[in-house]
């Protein structure tokens, strides 16, 4: 009888094998400015359970090849590093904690925190671009692709500014579910697609794990947001009470707690669901799903 994999065993092999190869990376860099490049590293590194990058690597032992993989979960960290970055600064967010370590606009500086954001965004996409080397040209395009739209206007930096705006209007159940499916959702999603194409798999099981992650991310920010409402600064190792604080919307605020576990429950049985054509092959895309409504921080 096949062994289903824990979400702790495949969170930590795959935070080891993206970690190291973004360490390697870093020592390489040889920046003109040394601190900048520090700096990046500082923050792509602060820990994390990489979730993102474990989609990636999931998706792609699924649909049969994770050879070039580690690359491209990297990529979709440093996007995910970037964010959380500049999501710290006293424009945004305001925390000066991130993982239980200073943010890095404290660890460093404001200006030295904003570089690092950009140059980690950038940073992402040369990888894609120089990095995949036996990956047929088509499909480096559609990695690069999906990681721009789901970073830029149309997916986390648009989010990002419905949320801000969101501080200053009354909220509602459609506009916040559209705004996380920007700000969160569509970062998990793009990792859960490459990791399909970098793989090899094919249109209908891009468009099949791409619905998995939909329902995947939408369970992770209710999840996100009852962690705000209920967990502490210690535990999660940076501020939390903030989205009542900042009035921010939340599905917490909007449904009631109970009703938000429901919901988030009834989503990673939706995506589990969704998985079953693929057999005991998508066992840790199984175990990511659960985890994600289950984790303490």
């Amino acid at each position: 009888m096949a062994v289903i994999p824990s979400a702790d065993a495949v969170l930590s092999a795959d935070a080891a094998g993206v970690t190291r190869w973004l360490e390697m990376y870093f020592r390489s860099m040889n920046a003109p400015a040394p601190v900048l490049s520090e700096a990046m590293s500082y923050a792509a590194l602060n820990g994390g359970k990489r979730v993102r990058a474990s989609l990636v690597l999931s998706a792609a032992r699924l649909a049969g090849d994770a050879r070039l993989a580690e690359p491209v979960a990297a990529a979709l960290e440093m996007v995910h590093a970037y964010s959380l970055v500049h999501d710290d600064l006293p424009a945004m967010d305001d925390a000066d904690t991130r993982r239980g370590m200073p943010a890095t606009h404290i660890a460093f500086d404001e200006a030295i925190a904003i570089l690092a954001g950009d140059a980690l965004q950038t940073e992402a996409f040369s990888v894609l671009s120089t990095k995949l080397d036996d990956l047929p040209a088509d499909r480096i395009l559609a990695l690069i692709r999906i990681l721009a739209d789901a970073s830029g206007v149309h997916g986390m930096a648009g989010g990002q500014m419905l949320d801000i705006q969101a501080e200053k209007m009354v909220s509602d159940m459609n506009r916040t579910r559209a705004m996380q499916e920007l700000k969160t959702g569509a970062l998990i999603r793009s990792a859960a697609v490459m990791g399909v194409i970098v793989g090899g798999g094919d249109e209908a099981m891009q468009n099949n794990i791409g619905d998995y992650a939909n329902r995947l991310g939408f369970a992770f920010q209710i999840a996100d947001d009852i962690l705000d409402y209920r967990s502490t600064g210690e535990v999660l190792g940076k501020p939390v009470g903030r989205d009542a604080e900042q009035e921010k919307a939340s599905f917490v605020v909007l449904l009631g707690l109970e009703q938000a576990e429901q919901k988030a429950a009834e989503l990673i049985e939706e995506a589990i669901a969704l998985l079953a054509p693929y057999a005991s092959r998508a066992d840790e895309l199984r175990a990511l799903a659960a985890f994600s409504i289950h984790r303490k921080s």
